[in-house]
């Protein structure tokens, strides 16, 4: 591993809405580079601009902590920050990679997240955020502003086998000790989330592997599960992870059945575009997206573990609108994913674009246009009980 110590000028990275997979619009990467070295990290697309070998130049942004207390402090801004979680990880590090043991960054930021009362969501592969359960503990009991300060910290996986996982993600705990580190936070009094992205076309999408993964996760006490396919993009992502293919292909033929024919599936199912590296979502197609889709959903309706981080989680951490508007984005993404068409996107727009709090507009909700009758009943019944029938059959997978 070849650390370089570079000198940053900023560090938060403000997004235009809360985004609705993890519940943020504050993130922050601490380091990049990640040494974890996935087989199939996006991080290495052109497009986020990562200079040197991915896997083994990481750069560490040493002045992070005092760019982090600068750019939250509220005696600087002009107007107040949105009210939602500060996410740590994914994009192009793990914040808790190997370099973190010596640097202690991330740990650092939760204390000044911590100061100022802040929610926080944490994502990585890696069991080292045990070490920070004190500090994490803190931020849940803490008060700001009337209200509690949270923090929850999600996992991401592949699959729950230990032996798939040596070959595609050399560089973390097995999933195996992934499971027992959500255990150990639950049982500390945090709440906990798994994201199963990517699930490996060929390789972890059999609905045993995803059955697994969903019975792993409940009995380790999730919150919750997110899942999502995996991306190649064009150049060195998709270049990268196909090498690897076709590298652990021999190896992995007693772990994968028909390995020696994944590269040529793989070709089949991303067929991409050679001619712009890194420029495109590098989606697999969409008829085996709708089955992958199909597979999740018949296992998590037997398991009855959310498909989004539950409104319980981010009520009183968001402003209402925003609230509203994520939970619409994600009755959106659910009815597409089952194929149907869906206006709750556009209606979340419209949401996130009223100048006033939906509780107070009344009756007038129902003639904006992108909302209509029938959405704003659904709003109406969200106010009332913070969810709603049909939200809640959505978000597991039972309709």
């Amino acid at each position: 591993m070849n650390i370089i110590e570079i000198t940053a000028k900023s560090l938060l990275r403000k997004q235009k809405q809360v985004d609705a997979w993890f519940c943020s619009a504050y993130g922050m990467n601490i380091y990049r580079g990640c040494a974890h070295n996935c087989a199939y990290c996006d991080g290495r697309a052109e497009t986020y601009q990562v200079e040197g070998d991915f896997g083994s130049d990481i750069s560490v942004k040493v002045n992070a902590p005092e760019l982090l207390r600068r750019e939250l402090d509220p005696a600087g801004k002009r107007k107040p920050m949105k009210r939602t979680y500060i996410f740590i990880g994914g994009g192009v590090n793990d914040a808790y990679q190997p370099a973190e043991e010596k640097y202690r960054l991330t740990r650092r930021a939760l204390e000044i997240i911590l100061g100022y009362g802040l929610h926080v969501h944490v994502l990585t592969k890696s069991v080292l955020v045990e070490r920070d359960i004190d500090i994490l503990l803190k931020i849940n009991k803490a008060q700001s502003a009337g209200y509690n300060a949270r923090a929850v910290v999600s996992f991401s996986f592949s699959s729950a086998d230990d032996k798939i996982s040596r070959v595609f993600e050399p560089g973390v705990p097995p999933p195996s000790r992934r499971f027992s580190a959500i255990k150990r936070l639950k049982d500390a009094g945090l709440y906990c989330g798994i994201y199963l992205m990517p699930v490996l076309p060929f390789i972890t999408d059999y609905p045993e592997q995803i059955e697994a993964v969903f019975k792993a996760g409940t009995e380790a006490g999730a919150d919750f599960l997110v899942f999502g396919g995996l991306t190649l993009k064009e150049g060195r992502q998709k270049e990268y992870f196909l090498q690897a293919l076709r590298r652990f292909s021999g190896a992995a033929g007693d772990l994968i059945a028909g390995a020696g024919d994944l590269p040529l599936q793989y070709d089949v199912i991303y067929p991409g575009d050679p001619y712009k590296p890194g420029s495109s979502y590098g989606n697999a197609r969409p008829d085996y997206c709708s089955l992958l889709n199909e597979v999740v959903f018949t296992v998590a309706r037997r398991h009855r573990l959310p498909l989004r981080m539950p409104p319980a989680l981010f009520r009183g951490i968001m402003d209402e609108n925003d609230r509203i508007a994520v939970m619409l984005e994600h009755m959106d993404y659910f009815h597409r994913a089952r194929g149907h068409k869906s206006t709750f996107g556009w209606a979340a727009r419209k949401v996130r674009e009223l100048e006033a709090p939906a509780s107070a507009m009344g009756n007038r909700l129902r003639s904006v246009s992108g909302i209509g009758p029938a959405t704003a009943d659904i709003i109406g019944e969200i106010l009332a009980t913070g969810t709603s029938v049909k939200y809640e059959k959505l978000l597991y997978g039972s309709m």
